[in-house]
């Protein structure tokens, strides 16, 4: 399996209503040096319906403000539309990161 592929896989078990940030993918794959590898996987993702890479947000909580699959504010309203909580800040809520164990 190549790094993209493991990218992907890890990608399709974040479940609704949560999220994981570029560095815990990278973890995730076993390199925790490439958040910005998921990130362009992310932005070439072959299967957007199979692979939720709108669950991804960078450390902070923040969503892409050029959300590669439908403009800026589409990686909210599919977030939001997971049951994904954002605080006053507009960042995600830090209860909704899935909890990493590496």
């Amino acid at each position: 399996m190549n790094t993209f592929e493991e990218i992907y896989m890890i990608v399709r078990t974040i479940p609704r209503g949560k999220v994981a940030s570029y560095g815990q993918v990278a973890r995730l794959a076993g390199s925790p040096r490439l958040s910005r590898v998921v990130g362009y996987a992310l932005h070439v993702n072959p299967d957007p319906d199979g692979i939720p890479c709108y669950r991804v947000v960078n450390r902070f909580g923040e969503v892409s403000p050029a959300f590669a699959f439908g403009g800026g504010n589409a990686q909210r309203e599919l977030l939001l539309a997971d049951g994904v909580e954002f605080d006053e800040s507009g960042r995600v809520k830090k209860e909704y990161f899935i909890e990493t164990k590496v």
